[in-house]
């Protein structure tokens, strides 16, 4: 089978397994040519998504609907993260995630709120009467942290207050 055939995870699984085997080379020449290759490929491939973006920019509105398809395509929207080229900051996207989430929230009878995003972690409060029931760990991992993964899937974690026991973990 091809890469051209291959779904997103699992390149992003063959990426994992090359990655495991490059780093498992005994040969610290050849493991440091291999990384620098790697490297190489990495930065030829952000400035080509770079221009990309520019030309986008560049066409103005006319080219809006394209930039909209490719922000909303997983794989590309996980390039332009990995490169710095995301339309949309972290904040905006974790704020809209949890605005995503707010009306589960509200069902059980809970609220959450952004206290501070620092180092890309996300402080957060759980709100109303979920605060402290054993039903806020549950609705934290199925609600929140999933909304969150989609949203900003480079958040490298959140901290959680108003859970019985305080809350860090990565949202990946």
């Amino acid at each position: 089978m091809t890469t051209e055939e291959l779904s997103p995870d699992a390149l992003v699984e063959r990426v994992q397994e090359l990655t495991a085997r490059l780093q498992g080379v005994p040969d610290p020449r050849a493991r440091e040519a291999g990384e620098a290759l790697v490297s190489a490929v990495m930065d030829l491939y952000g400035e080509g998504l770079e221009r990309i973006v520019r030309a986008l920019d560049e066409a103005g509105p006319a080219a809006e609907e394209v930039r909209r398809a490719l922000v909303d395509d997983g794989v590309v929207a996980s390039l332009l993260l990995i490169h710095g080229l995301y339309p949309v900051d972290l904040e905006t996207r974790v704020q809209e995630a949890l605005d995503a989430v707010r009306p589960y929230m509200h069902s059980h009878g809970g609220d959450v709120e952004l206290l501070s995003l620092e180092d890309g972690v996300a402080r957060l409060r759980l709100e109303g009467s979920c605060q402290g029931c054993p039903a806020s760990a549950a609705t934290l991992e199925q609600a929140i942290r999933q909304a969150l993964e989609e949203a900003a899937p480079d958040l490298a974690g959140m901290e959680v207050e108003g859970t019985e026991a305080p809350v860090r973990a990565p949202t990946a």
